[in-house]
């Protein structure tokens, strides 16, 4: 089992910056593909970001490309999302999930989630 455990979220205002981290424990971390996915309210839960193991292939979804980067760091057993230029659209609730393999977009195929934290962005 692996538990992860979300921090960071706050209210921003539009143009701001925030700084997700996820911490890991229960097994060893660096094997596993770690990503971010959020969900905005009546909204299905989205891709964000993702990372492999060894931190050298990233993934980003279309929306946040050029503005969030996903990194990670295995000493510490934590993956981090940093947001630039946070528009009023990227509020949502954000999840840190973990997998040993399968599709990096893909939210069924992740195996650990943490409980998420809320990023609320205002204009």
């Amino acid at each position: 089992q692996v538990q992860l455990v979300e921090s960071g979220g706050r209210l921003v205002q539009a143009g701001g910056s925030l700084r997700l981290s996820c911490a890991a424990s229960g097994r060893t971390f660096s094997p596993y593909t770690m990503a971010w996915f959020r969900q905005a309210p009546g909204k299905e839960r989205e891709f964000v970001a993702a990372i492999s193991g060894s931190g050298g292939n990233t993934y980003y979804a279309d929306s946040v490309k050029g503005r969030f980067t996903i990194s990670r760091d295995n000493a510490k057993n934590t993956v981090y999302l940093q947001m630039n230029v946070l528009k009023p659209e990227d509020t949502a609730v954000y999840y840190c999930a973990g997998h040993r393999r399968g599709s990096y977009y893909c939210s069924s195929e992740y195996d650990y989630w943490g409980q998420g934290t809320q990023v609320t962005v205002t204009s």
